[in-house]
């Protein structure tokens, strides 16, 4: 008999998230306060539960969906991110930004396939969440910066993808700042805001998707050929259930099974008054990633704020402190007044921490967990995209489809099992220390 899958951990209130905050209040809540029965449950509220719900209601529109989140959808970590949708390789955990050519290309077409699809979606119901196809920019400060790009340069060119180079000045004219010695444009990826994504991607899933939200699943009991549901206020009986809980998967039933919930941080300024815009100069609305992958990203947004995001924490607790939010704020304001001199006035109005869900290897879970349990787990940084093509395709998996992707998928190595704590806590703690003193000026 298949044992019970309790869950350890939930979102918590991990600094102020800007992206939340500034928009305008959200409708009221749907909450599990009886008995409710189900065809499907999908768990977890982000872009991959969000795609898999409208998947699965897309493919079987006679079965009855429930989605449900633990807090409220856009608040806690899909709506907490940088809000890039990356198209191309873009390991964080290496060395470098890409691997090999084909492990390269097929992750190309994985990310550009959630891309698509949640493109589609916004454009069908006009979702207001500043959806952007603008590309990004891959910046260097210093000659080891400028030789990171190279590199990703070449790889870019053996799997046939298209750049541009810029020189400080080319940079200087889009960020305004002469911060950037170079940069390297890539024109695939889309940038957004990801609360107002989220909370857009749920108003607008199809009739038969009932969307629950300050939700918490604490037990999923087997019962015969059901799934039972546990919360606090009732339960849900279902037939089967997909998991999309991304870095909280790394605590049910307190089973290691190697991923590793890190925690990012990110700050965002309150709105520039005219006089600073035109101080700043620049493009009104960029989207910037360092050329080391453990430097600061920084976006300046149509809405005249600036977001900036750096710091990594090796938080297995799933929960920050203040002293984590305050010296990650404090990190923020030193990377925000070297590149942006001329805002000395502009404070930085939210700061808040975000769980990333890594492994050692790059690998994920995804596939069937059990009988009537199906999971996509583990995005590896890039969440938008990559969870957005997980969530769809775990849908299409679940209801008996196959194609390349799935089967890419599938084939994928799961993440690699890790030593006890306390030893991973150390050895991950110090492997996060040794990357950002490297990425050095960077930050």
């Amino acid at each position: 008999m298949a044992s019970n899958l309790e869950f350890a951990r939930f979102p918590a209130p991990d600094g102020v998230n800007g992206w939340w905050e500034s928009l305008p209040p959200p409708s009221p809540a749907s909450k599990i306060s009886s008995e409710h029965r189900y065809d499907w449950v999908v768990v977890g509220g982000g872009i991959t539960g969000l795609c898999a719900a409208r998947r699965l209601a897309e493919l079987a529109p006679g079965a009855s969906i429930a989605l449900v989140e633990a807090d409220r959808i856009g608040r806690t970590t899909a709506g907490r991110n940088s809000g890039f949708f990356v198209d191309l390789p873009h390991d964080i955990s290496s060395e470098s930004y890409s691997r090999s050519i084909e492990e390269d290309q097929a992750d190309v077409r994985f990310q550009r396939h959630g891309i698509d699809y949640v493109r589609s979606i916004v454009r069908r119901h006009n979702i207001d969440c500043d959806w952007r196809d603008d590309g990004k920019f891959h910046a260097s400060v210093n000659a080891k910066g400028e030789a990171a790009l190279a590199h990703f340069a070449d790889g870019l060119a053996r799997i046939g993808e298209s750049f541009e180079w810029l020189d400080q000045a080319g940079i200087g004219a889009v960020t305004g700042t002469d911060f950037y010695r170079g940069a390297l444009f890539t024109p695939g990826c889309s940038t957004v805001q990801p609360a107002a994504l989220m909370r857009g991607l749920a108003a607008t899933q199809p009739e038969n998707v009932k969307v629950f939200e300050l939700s918490a699943v604490t037990e999923i009991e087997h019962r015969g050929n059901a799934k039972v549901l546990h919360f606090a206020g009732g339960r849900i009986v279902a037939n089967q259930v997909i998991l999309c809980t991304n870095a909280y998967a790394a605590t049910f039933g307190m089973h290691p099974n190697g991923l590793l919930p890190v925690y990012t941080f990110a700050s965002m300024t309150r709105v520039m008054n005219a006089d600073e815009v035109a101080s700043l100069g620049g493009a009104r609305s960029w989207a910037l990633i360092p050329a080391d992958p453990m430097g600061t990203t920084v976006r300046r947004l149509i809405t005249d704020r600036i977001c900036v995001r750096n710091h990594f924490a090796f938080r297995p607790g799933l929960q920050v402190s203040q002293a984590d939010l305050e010296k990650a704020k404090s990190l923020h304001q030193r990377s925000f007044d070297r590149r942006f001199p001329m805002l000395k006035g502009v404070e930085l109005e939210y700061t808040w921490g975000g769980p990333l869900c890594l492994s050692a290897n790059n690998g994920a879970l995804f596939g069937r967990r059990g009988d009537g349990i199906f999971e996509a787990v583990g995005c590896n940084g890039l969440g938008l995209s990559r969870g957005s093509a997980s969530g769809k395709l775990i849908a299409e998996y679940a209801l008996g489809q196959s194609s390349e992707l799935v089967r890419q998928l599938l084939n994928q190595p799961e993440p690699r099992w890790l030593p006890v704590r306390p030893i991973v806590d150390v050895a991950v703690s110090a492997a996060i220390w040794a990357k950002e003193f490297s990425a050095g000026a960077e930050l």
